[in-house]
């Protein structure tokens, strides 16, 4: 018997918007001077991304992340980047265990031990008062020397096989432990030559379909919590926009193509490849008409201390003059509190 889906709330339509919207923000404490606070207890701010300056020591971050909950009025979504090896925002500076990177994993190809890795990085992720792990990445490692990715061996592997069978280990561990994890960087950015942070990002002459594969897969087993998507332009995909702010990409592909209805998170949207050429209100827009559903303003480059407020009114601003419409902002706060509802 088919389980009854589960029941969405009747909340106001700023309660909707709000639970679109993840943050980054300043400091290691949040307290009613915070830009965030006022928000997050309206409503209007659904989710945080925690970066390293955030974090001094295991104690403080539990505090932290428990006066978050304790602000909202729901189930508050807790990202941070938990990669392993270079990408961790948790990291041994700061009183927490060292973590391998993904291409050693990937390496080795023991699905045992990459679960008994990730099995210790969810437990403290856990502990933290973290609840969504913005990883595992399943980008394929065709360009090692790609300035984003293979750099930091970010990725499992060039052989999708491998990426399927790690992250697949990486995402059980996870969720045994009761949290939830985040395919990325949806269409794929491991043959990139260039770094989304820094600028302008065309994979159209290195990216190939197969760079789909693990996507694919994971989804059809059932392991895609969240799906992050890449800022890279790819004009065989969508000659005009950027994966994250691609309908064609978004919707066409990874809903219609790959059969995905789950969450869709955008990569910051402050990174210079959107910040830099599309204005912040125009990316905030054209995201959610291409299908996103959590716009992150996470702040990893510059840090603007209302960017939630200005999406905020974005989004309701084009809702009220119809250019988004409420069934639009329906289908995204469905996804999310159907994923929150797991937690």
């Amino acid at each position: 018997m088919t389980p009854a889906p589960t029941p969405t709330p009747v909340v106001p339509i700023e309660n909707k918007i709000g639970a679109m919207i993840a943050v980054g923000f300043n400091g290691t404490t949040v307290g009613p001077e915070s830009p965030i606070y006022g928000d997050i207890v309206s409503g209007r701010l659904g989710h945080v991304v925690l970066f390293e300056r955030n974090v001094t020591s295991p104690a403080q971050l539990q505090a932290l992340d428990a006066s978050l909950q304790a602000l909202s009025s729901g189930k508050m979504l807790i990202g941070t980047d938990q990669e392993g090896g270079y990408v961790a925002r948790l990291r041994p500076a700061n009183g927490f265990p060292e973590t391998p990177t993904a291409r050693a994993l990937g390496q080795r190809d023991d699905v045992d031990y990459t679960k008994r890795q990730a099995s210790a990085m969810a437990a403290t992720l856990k502990a933290a008062g973290v609840n969504l792990n913005l990883a595992p990445v399943v980008d394929l490692d065709v360009n090692p020397n790609n300035p984003a990715i293979g750099a930091f061996g970010r990725s499992f592997s060039a052989d999708p096989a491998v990426v399927v069978r790690q992250a697949g280990a990486f995402i059980d561990a996870h969720h045994e432990a009761g949290l939830l994890t985040t395919l990325k960087h949806f269409p794929g950015h491991g043959s990139s030559t260039a770094d989304s942070h820094k600028g302008f990002v065309d994979v159209t002459n290195t990216w190939s379909e197969v760079e789909l594969e693990p996507f694919r897969q994971l989804i059809a087993a059932g392991k895609a919590d969240a799906v992050m998507t890449a800022h890279i332009f790819n004009a065989r995909l969508d000659p005009e926009h950027p994966a994250t702010l691609s309908q064609k990409t978004i919707t066409g592909v990874l809903r219609q193509q790959l059969g995905y209805d789950g969450v869709v998170i955008t990569d910051d949207l402050q990174m210079a490849a959107i910040r830099e050429y599309y204005g912040f209100e125009a990316s905030v827009e054209l995201a959610v008409q291409a299908g996103a559903d959590i716009i992150a303003i996470a702040n990893s480059l510059i840090y603007e201390p209302y960017g939630h407020t200005r999406a905020f009114d974005t989004i309701y601003g084009a809702v009220a003059a119809g250019r988004i419409s409420a069934a639009r902002i329906d289908e995204s706060y469905r996804r999310i509190y159907r994923l929150k509802a797991r937690l």
